[in-house]
């Protein structure tokens, strides 16, 4: 018997307390900490790749009331300090990262206030669920200018290359379910007109297959089109990734989207997720990460729905090794909802591939021919809820296709009244 799930054991931990990321203290588990601050200094060293050494948490910097002012202890305590390097000189702040305000008028506010006191140059509201990003600019006659900007500079970049990234540069994304949530948070919160969590959810994967499109399509040394530069207008960037979505994906991916599909989505709403995912690879970014992010907004569009029910993923990974599915065996979910069941079964026959190639010496091309071949062939999902059909399609395409054998249909109905691309791809002699 294997355990479903093992809890971790931490004797210095205790109940009501958690681990600083930064500086490894134990600190009180406030939901300003866990949800924000916690989340954020993660990304920074995971996503935006800052040395911890170059991050302060614990104790507080704090910010001088007055810039001739020495006596730092009287000043405001800043929650997450990022310097230049990691002597952490004052004179050396970078960014500033303000968790406290949950709504963003008043974290607007409060991170100026921070920004104008301080040498800080970035500067950054998260309250957990969606963020603003601030660019300090000093004009010639010293007077300070605020704008927003798409996103933050990765560590060693030039703030004027924000959204000018090749497609080698697009590293795979470590903390994929806490930026799906603010994106999720985000159009919830700031969009009219778009406001039932389905809807929403079909908008961000109009724009997740742009990505996609754009990750694949695009020569390693090539500029990306799926991008937003820091001083670029948001009718541009909603402009080119209009027409990434109605002339490329929508052909490219014709067995997802029909001429009805659009991007609904204003111009800002689409210049704030483009900024969130541009610095990343997405193709590239662990199964299971995709997975739990795509749950972020997958479970709010089916509460109040029909009853539909998704298997832990413990449990799923158990039943797969439990069958023990060979490559070129038929695959099919009759009930697939979001696509888990064929996902890990998909990567069980991809790790026996990857044994068979090393044996056989297969390069790489052929053995990701092979993996290909198998996903398109051999792999089968039906499910009665379109939008769960398109979610799983687009699951598919992220982890490397197989979205052909995906279907929109009512298995509880005979063969002979089903769709006939599904019957003709789905058969019970097969």
């Amino acid at each position: 018997l294997y355990p479903i799930f093992t809890m971790p054991k931490n004797d210095e931990l205790k109940e009501g307390y958690i681990k600083d990321y930064i500086s490894g203290e134990i600190i009180k588990a406030t939901p300003e900490e866990i949800d924000a601050v916690q989340v954020f200094s993660k990304r920074l060293v995971e996503d935006f790749n800052y040395l911890k050494g170059q991050i302060q948490t614990r104790p507080q910097i704090r910010v001088r009331r007055r810039p001739s002012e020495e006596d730092e202890s009287k000043g405001y305590p800043i929650d997450i300090a990022v310097f230049n390097n990691d002597k952490k000189n004052y004179d050396d702040l970078f960014m500033i990262v303000e968790c406290k305000q949950k709504r963003r008028q008043d974290g607007l506010k409060q991170l100026k206030i921070y920004m104008n006191l301080s040498p800080a140059k970035v500067g950054v509201w998260f309250n957990g669920k969606e963020h603003l990003y601030l660019l300090k600019t000093i004009d010639d006659q010293n007077n300070i200018q605020y704008i927003e900007i798409p996103t933050i500079p990765k560590k060693g970049q030039r703030i004027e290359d924000i959204g000018r990234y090749k497609r080698k540069e697009l590293q795979p994304a470590k903390n994929l379910k806490a930026i799906f949530n603010d994106m999720r948070n985000h159009l919830a919160g700031n969009i009219t007109g778009i406001t039932r969590d389905e809807a929403i959810a079909e908008q961000i994967i109009n724009l997740l297959f742009c990505k996609i499109y754009d990750e694949i399509n695009t020569d390693l040394e090539d500029e990306v089109t799926f991008r937003v530069g820091i001083n670029e207008k948001e009718s541009d960037v909603k402009k080119r990734i209009l027409e990434l979505f109605d002339d490329n994906v929508k052909e490219e991916y014709n067995d997802v989207f029909d001429e009805t599909d659009k991007i609904k989505l204003p111009a800002d709403a689409i210049k704030y997720i483009v900024g969130e995912l541009q610095n990343f690879c997405i193709v590239e970014a662990d199964r299971d990460a995709v997975g739990d992010a795509f749950e972020v907004f997958i479970g709010p569009a089916l509460r109040g729905g029909e009853g539909q029910f998704f298997t832990p993923r413990n449990i799923v990974k158990m039943a797969i090794e439990m069958i023990d599915p060979e490559p070129n065996e038929m695959i099919i979910d009759p009930a697939c909802g979001s696509g888990g069941f064929l996902i890990v079964a998909l990567e069980h026959i991809w790790k026996k591939l990857d044994v068979e190639g090393k044996k056989k010496g297969w390069s790489q091309a052929i053995l990701e021919n092979k993996k290909r071949d198998c996903a398109s062939r051999f792999f089968r999902g039906i499910d009665k809820d379109s939008f769960l059909a398109k979610v799983t399609k687009s699951y598919m395409a992220i982890v490397g296709d197989g979205r052909g054998g995906v279907f929109c249909e009512n298995t509880l109905k005979p063969f002979n009244e089903w769709n006939q691309k599904t019957s003709s791809s789905i058969k019970p002699d097969n």
